[in-house]
This record gives C-alpha cells, structure tokens and sequence, in this order.
C-alpha cells in the first residue's frame, strides 16, 4: 500500500473543528490517521514510503473551485483541460467545477463523461457543470437526471443566464428533485446590453456603455423568489453588487437555500482599474464601485459570502489586445486565490485561516454536495493543500502553467503560498 505521512503541519479543517498541530497519514488515496504531533502508528518513520516535513505550513482539506472555464472541447486555443487543471494545482485546488460554455455546449451526458475521462489529462478532479437548458439557449430544460448519473455536480447556462421565469422556474424544481443546485449568472441582459463596464462615474469619463448594477441584483431578486416558490437550491455566481448581497441575506433570513460566490478580482479591484483601458481588468459582472467591493469584503467577513471561486476565464492574446469595448471578457485566476485571499483578507485581519479553508473548500464542497471531500476526517479522500500563509512573493504570469497570459495579478506582490497539491494521496504539485 502507498503510504505519505505529512508531518508537523497545523491542521486545519473546519468541517472537523480541527485547528492543530497534527501528523496525518494518507494510505491508499484516502486519509487513515491523524495524530498529534510525533504519535501516528506508522512508526518507524520507515514505514512510510514518503514523508513531508511541514513545519511551519498550514494543511487543509483540498480546495475546490465552483466556476472555471476549462474551454475544452472546442476552444483549445485558449485553455484545456491539462493545462487548466494544472494552473489548478499550482494553486491548491485539488478540484474544479467546469462551466458548460465549451463549444459545443456541454448539455450531455456523453459530454459530460468525456470532460472527466483520463485520457484528457487532468492533473486535478475535474467535475462538469452541465447547461441548465439545451444549448443553453434558455428554452428546454436539459435531462438533469441523465446528466447527474453522467457526473453533473450541478447545472448552469454561465454566461447566458436564463431569463424567462417559467424556464427557471422549472429548472429550479427539477434540480430539487434530482438533488442538484443551479448556478446563476445574475444578469439581466435585456439591462446590461453586454455593455463593458460598470455604469458610473468611471464609465462617463471613459466614453463607454456601462452595465447598470440592476442587471444583477434584479436577477438575484427574482430567483431567490423563484426558489422560495419552487423550493430549490440556488446558488448565485460571482457576485459584484452590494444589492445583490441586501437580497441574498433577506433570502436567507427567509429560510431559501440560497448561496454565493464572490472572486477575487471581486474583492480586489474596482471600476478605477480600468481608466486605462486595460483589458486585463475587463471582466463579466464587471469590476464595481469602491462601495461594492467594500461590501464584497464585509461579506466574506460575514459569512453572507460562502465561498470564493476564480472564474478562471483564459483567453488568447488577440482577443484581449484590443480595443476596450471589443475585448473578450474575463481574465485567469487560478494560481492566485489563495494568495489574494490571504493578503486582502487574512493578514488585513478581516478573516481567520478557518474562515478561509472554510471558503476555499469546507463550503464549496456542501455547496455541490462533493462527499467525502471539504474535509480530512478519517476515511476521507486524501485531496489536501499545503500553503505558507507568511511567504511573501510576486506573481509573474510568464511561469504560468495556464495557456493564456490575460491576468491582471502579473508584478502584485502577496502573502500567502501554496506549497503543496495533493489528490487522492498523489502529489501533483509541489514547491517544498
């Protein structure tokens, strides 16, 4: 059997009130045992077939990522799924959630197993989101039942969010009773017009369209009344507005299982990176008032927000270097969240480590109901990050091991590193 013995790490998994020093021993890809420092029954430290020495580092249950754009199949110039997947491991996730948004549309069962057979190379789970309609056109349900025996974790139309009421009403009680969660892109698009920016001040000075805030959180208000009425879950992508946060807290207090995501960029930028037309921060919801990521902060602070997810959105170069309004939207981010999220959130003392392990993986993992993942307990899959959260360091997008550059993080300096990616007991990544 293959054993790996982490050893004088600080344990910490909320899932298990754990916040610790602690050995844990990884056998057979799940997690066999977790002593206090020095007590494990593997010794002879022989009887391991590999030791870490982590002194100093902080182990946690391994990160999962809720919305990533793989692009494969079909748009293989931008992303596929091994090189996704290893700008993943680069950054503690030991699993993403891949959007359905590939060419063609993943609406199939077949589809769905292809993302997830080996021969595509993943060096982390990979686990599809498949499109909430046919095409994700908006005007057929898809078959969820198929699609979730296929391996589905949950379903959405990312990126064309469903605008007709009946349409996801149906959607959110056929979810339910397959027992599956739809994702939203809150947007209203009959509003925002696919318009470039936040609508403000910023925009006026810039000479261009903006999507008003209410393209969002009008969208969050009517699904979180949809899901009341249908008894669904839903879960709300990417937030941006502090609107739309006033709702999913009145939601909540209404008993709707509702939840959220927010990115970093999110909580990071605002509307005033982009006064210099850099389409690295060109980004769909777009970067908002300085009140709104504000809010965005408290939140994660709060608990209003449950998870923080990357969007991770490559493109090629000449889809970006152009200008403003014509510029794809999105921008990478997988290799950075846990660095972002330990500099603005952690070390700002706004959250404690528990809080972010709980973001990063506790949550995600309830959220598309991941079992046996979001946690080290006993018997548990042995998916585990490591990361230094006093390493300071600066991030240069030229070592990235996505294939695409369109990242606005190049030059910024964090605290806070992954050290180490394992999944099922294998390490994938590793800088120790």
């Amino acid at each position: 059997m293959s054993t790996l013995l982490l050893r004088g790490g600080h344990l910490i998994d909320p899932a298990q009130r754990n916040d610790a020093p602690a050995d844990i021993v990884l056998r057979e890809g799940r997690v066999a045992e977790i002593a206090a420092p020095g007590a494990t029954k593997i010794a002879p430290e022989s009887a391991a077939d590999q030791t870490l020495e982590l002194k100093g580092l902080i182990v946690a249950p391994g990160f999962i990522d809720l919305h990533v754009h793989l692009r494969e199949p079909g748009q293989t110039h931008k992303e596929n799924i091994a090189t996704g997947t290893a700008a993943a491991a680069a950054g503690g996730f030991t699993s993403v959630c891949a959007m359905p948004n590939t060419r063609p549309i993943n609406d199939s069962p077949a589809l769905t197993r292809w993302m997830q057979d080996e021969e595509r190379g993943a060096v982390v789970n990979v686990f599809p989101i498949a499109a909430a309609t046919l095409g994700s056109q908006g005007e057929k349900l898809s078959n969820y039942r198929e699609l979730k025996e296929a391996g589905a974790v949950a379903l959405s139309d990312d990126g064309r969010p469903i605008l007709d009421d009946h349409i996801m009403r149906e959607a959110l009680a056929l979810a339910a009773r397959v027992g599956l969660t739809v994702i939203q892109h809150a947007e209203d698009t009959r509003i925002s017009h696919g318009n470039p920016m936040n609508e403000g001040v910023t925009s006026f000075k810039l000479g261009l369209r903006g999507q008003p805030p209410a393209a969002e959180w009008q969208m969050v208000e009517r699904d979180i009344r949809l899901a009341s009425q249908e008894g669904g879950r839903l879960h709300v992508a990417h937030v941006s507005t502090a609107k739309s946060l006033e709702r999913i807290r009145l939601g909540r207090a209404a008993q709707v299982q509702v939840t959220a995501e927010v990115t970093p960029h999110h909580f990071l930028f605002t509307e005033e990176a982009c006064l210099t037309y850099d389409t690295r921060y060109k980004m769909n919801p777009p970067l908002r008032s300085a009140a709104d990521r504000d809010a965005m902060l408290a939140a994660l602070a709060d608990g209003a927000i449950d998870a923080i997810a990357t969007d991770h959105a490559p493109h090629a170069l000449y889809e970006k270097e152009v200008e403003f309004d014509k510029a794809a939207f999105g921008i990478t981010g997988l290799e950075i969240a846990l660095a972002a999220a330990a500099t603005a959130l952690h070390h700002t003392g706004k959250i404690t480590l528990t809080r972010l392990v709980e973001l990063l993986s506790t949550n995600p993992a309830k959220i598309v109901e991941l079992r046996g993942r979001g946690t080290l307990a006993v018997g548990s899959v042995a998916d585990v990050t490591i990361f230094d959260p006093k390493k300071l360091w600066n991030y240069d997008v030229k070592n990235t091991r996505s294939r695409s550059r369109n990242c606005p993080y190049d030059g910024m300096r964090f605290q806070g590193k992954v050290r180490a990616t394992i999944v099922a007991g294998k390490i994938v990544f590793s800088e120790l």
